[in-house]
């Protein structure tokens, strides 16, 4: 009854700094079915956060605002004390942790402005967050905890409360991210209450089932490692408070893994052109995973956040397809002769795309070339079997560390009389393989480095070595049609520098 009071009584408070925010339902030809999405990433600061932060502030009394307050975050909460400070005129000292990315303490300065002092401490929010409430303590002012408090979470509780008021319900089924749990015991306990039949799902991070922890334990219990790449759910430990709702309102818990979450970003720009932070697209990721379970169900999720920071899309682009199960890599095992690397092409050109490419020559005898594809759906199988039947040996290496961190082996002192070119072919299926076909069907490839950018062109650096007349007939001829510079390094020192020093390298 306290929650359901401090719900009604924060829709009076929290559009003091925010509007309403909209909710869509996203639909297309190859969606797996309708998703009804809470788009919190169009809030004040980008993120939900401010709701709970600014219901808290609100509420103190004219002593504890004089004080100021405290409180820890690594993003979206502290960008909502920050905004509710500067509105309300609280002083405000927010702990974050040191390797926050630049983006999210820049935006809770520029929320704050004088109101707020940012102190970085510690690795992790644990550890900010402990020495936030030390703090605290000592200098007797309130701490705005971002999910074990009733104020807060009742602000939160908001997000639910549009749903209900905007005329789409009833929902089947919500999935609901969890970190502390404050959203999701908000926003699950008002969505029970007038949706009674719905099914709520937790759905945490692999690395991050702090709550299903907590609920299987009967209590809170910190994780030994948390993953951090869906920071806004990092969370080592939920809370005693969010805890108890969650384990009576819950349904049930569901974990998706880092490349799901990739996936479900590329989904949602796909379909709507947004690009969510990491944990906001949790919920979707969920969705994604378990769809045929729910596919005549009427599903809802909140987009909680889009605080991405830029760094972070490329290798969020690289993983999406092994989340979609769309992406492979596989190392294969042939002859190191002229044409063997060029007939593994032509196998495997017109059952999947090629969207990475690595090889270096550092055995007499045979390669190793490691290569991506892309295919749709199912198309992956069949790659599997056409290998099969080719008797072409290969083993699966996705997620392995040769690929996310491009290990190219090489070793110059296998190479004859090397020379590297970076070549542009059109970004097309099959263009690679013909571009070899009209120049290196007959040459040893000794390096080869090809990686998809998006873009329409393709790029890649080649090397190949320099055995007889025919090969530099073959050489001539490219370097007559396409005006290429090349060299030719000798020793291992002057192929390290080759590689370093772009100017050797010309496009055509």
């Amino acid at each position: 009854m306290d929650l359901t009071d401090e719900i009604l009584m924060a829709r009076q408070r929290v559009y003091g700094i925010g509007d309403r925010t909209p909710l869509e339902c996203i639909h297309g030809l190859h969606m797996p079915g309708q998703l009804w999405i809470k788009r919190e990433d169009l809030s004040p600061i980008r993120a939900y956060k401010w709701r709970g932060a600014f219901n808290k502030l609100v509420k103190l009394g004219a002593e504890a605002k004089a004080k100021g307050v405290i409180a820890a975050s690594a993003g979206n909460h502290a960008q909502g004390v920050a905004l509710g400070a500067s509105r309300l005129g609280i002083q405000a000292k927010i702990y974050m942790p040191v390797p926050t990315p630049a983006l999210k303490r820049e935006s809770v300065q520029k929320h704050g402005g004088e109101n707020v002092e940012i102190i970085l401490h510690g690795d992790s929010f644990h550890e900010s967050s402990a020495a936030a409430e030390l703090c605290a303590r000592q200098m007797g002012h309130i701490m705005i905890h971002p999910f074990d408090d009733l104020d807060v979470i009742a602000g939160q509780g908001t997000i639910a409360d549009e749903i209900i008021l905007s005329g789409c319900g009833p929902f089947d089924v919500v999935f609901l991210q969890i970190g502390g749990g404050g959203m999701a015991s908000g926003v699950g306990y008002w969505l029970k209450k007038f949706f009674p039949g719905i099914h709520i799902i937790g759905v945490e991070g692999l690395d991050q089932a702090s709550m299903a922890k907590a609920v299987e334990h009967g209590g809170p219990i910190p994780l030994d490692y948390v993953d951090l790449f869906c920071d806004g759910t990092a969370v080592r430990e939920v809370g005693k408070l969010t805890h108890q709702i969650c384990q009576q309102i819950i349904d049930e818990f569901v974990t998706v893994t880092n490349e799901e979450v990739c996936a479900a970003i590329q989904f949602l720009w796909e379909q709507t052109r947004v690009i969510p932070e990491t944990s906001g697209a949790m919920g979707v990721a969920a969705w994604l995973k378990f769809h045929e379970k729910f596919k005549n169900k009427k599903c809802l999720t909140i987009l909680c956040g889009a605080n991405m920071d830029f760094a972070r899309l490329a290798w969020i682009v690289r993983h999406a397809g092994i989340g979609s199960a769309t992406r492979a890599y596989y190392r294969f095992t042939i002859d190191e002769k002229p044409g063997t690397l060029f007939k593994v092409l032509e196998i495997v050109r017109s059952k999947a795309n090629i969207i990475e490419f690595q090889y270096g020559k550092n055995n007499a005898s045979h390669a190793h070339p490691v290569i991506g594809f892309d295919a749709k759906v199912g198309m992956l199988h069949d790659l599997h079997n056409h290998l099969e039947k080719s008797g072409i040996a290969y083993v699966d290496v996705t997620g392995s560390p040769e690929v996310e961190f491009r290990m190219i082996p090489w070793n110059p002192d296998l190479m004859h009389q090397p020379v590297f070119i970076q070549v542009e072919f059109p970004e097309r299926a099959g263009a690679l393989s013909d571009f070899l076909r009209g120049f290196y069907s007959k040459v040893n490839i000794c390096y080869f480095s090809y990686q998809y950018s998006g873009e329409r062109v393709g790029r890649a650096l080649i090397g190949f070595e320099i055995v007889d007349d025919s090969v530099r007939q073959c050489h001539s001829k490219l370097v007559k049609n396409c005006p290429i510079r090349t060299a030719r390094p000798q020793s291992r020192s002057q192929y390290s520098q080759y590689l370093s020093s772009t100017p050797h390298i010309k496009r055509p």
